[in-house]
């Protein structure tokens, strides 16, 4: 029985270390080193979420906030893509704050020193705007189709941080190879939205493909690096004709590189 614990016990062991053991590796020394210098935009984000929401449950800020970082389908398209930005910061009012910061802290944290803090960035943005721009298809198609929304949420907050949050967690644990752990947050998104359907879930499925469209770049990228006009192009040698000038350049195509 002893003995069968413990094999399962270095299985497990051994196992979280194949899943993590790198991400760790990548997040531990940066931090050791230069402590919180090493994530600046963490704590740009830690704090302007919390500010944010000091902000908008008092009554002079409730406004401000909503203008300047509040989503919602019922808005103009273009006054949402300019309060986007913004929006990413602005946790939902009826959640509890601590739990959002909680999460903006750790994935933010761990994605900017792997991922560097533009790379973080455009994955938390491009994310949230799924997000947002799914809410208006879902209004458009309609409560009674598979991807559609009842009108009700229209007049519902997008959900500030947490599909940031979701989509960088996925995409980190995909490029660090801890797929397990990509695997089980799609998981844990998809039950949300199977016990309790609502705007939030199905926000963050949204951002969830997004993200997955991100991850299935590099790979398209190895295997079409260029048009195959180009290719032909590149590795064909260059036809004799009239040189136009010093060097040899033939008229009409790139020169050649070394």
């Amino acid at each position: 029985m002893r003995r069968a614990g413990q094999r399962r016990t270095s299985g497990l062991a051994r196992w979280a270390r194949a899943e993590w053991g790198p991400l760790y590796a990548t997040v531990r020394e940066p931090l050791l080193r230069r402590g919180p210098r090493a994530v600046p935009l963490t704590l740009t984000a830690v704090v302007l979420t919390a500010v944010l929401h000091l902000a908008q449950n008092q009554p002079w800020g409730h406004d401000v906030v909503r203008q300047a970082g509040g989503v919602r389908a019922a808005d103009p398209l273009w006054a949402a893509l300019l309060r986007t930005p913004l929006s990413l910061f602005v946790p939902a009012p009826d959640l509890p704050v601590w739990g959002a910061l909680a999460q903006v802290l750790c994935v933010f944290c761990v994605a900017e020193i792997c991922l560097g803090r533009r790379r973080t960035l455009t994955v938390a943005y491009v994310a949230t705007l799924a997000g947002t721009l799914y809410a208006r298809l879902g209004l458009a198609l309609g409560p009674h189709r598979p991807l559609g929304l009842p009108a009700a949420d229209a007049h519902v907050a997008d959900t500030g941080p947490s599909a940031a949050v979701v989509g960088l967690a996925v995409y980190v644990a995909w490029r660090c190879g801890a797929y397990v752990t990509a695997g089980a947050v799609c998981a844990a998104m998809a039950v949300e939205v199977a016990l309790k359907e609502n705007l939030a879930g199905k926000e963050h499925l949204a951002a969830l493909a997004a993200v997955a469209l991100l991850c299935a770049l590099p790979a398209a990228r190895r295997r079409w690096p260029y048009p195959r006009r180009w290719a032909s192009r590149r590795t064909s040698p260059p036809a004799p004709g009239p040189s136009s000038g010093a060097g040899g350049r033939v008229s009409g195509l790139p020169p050649a590189r070394p």
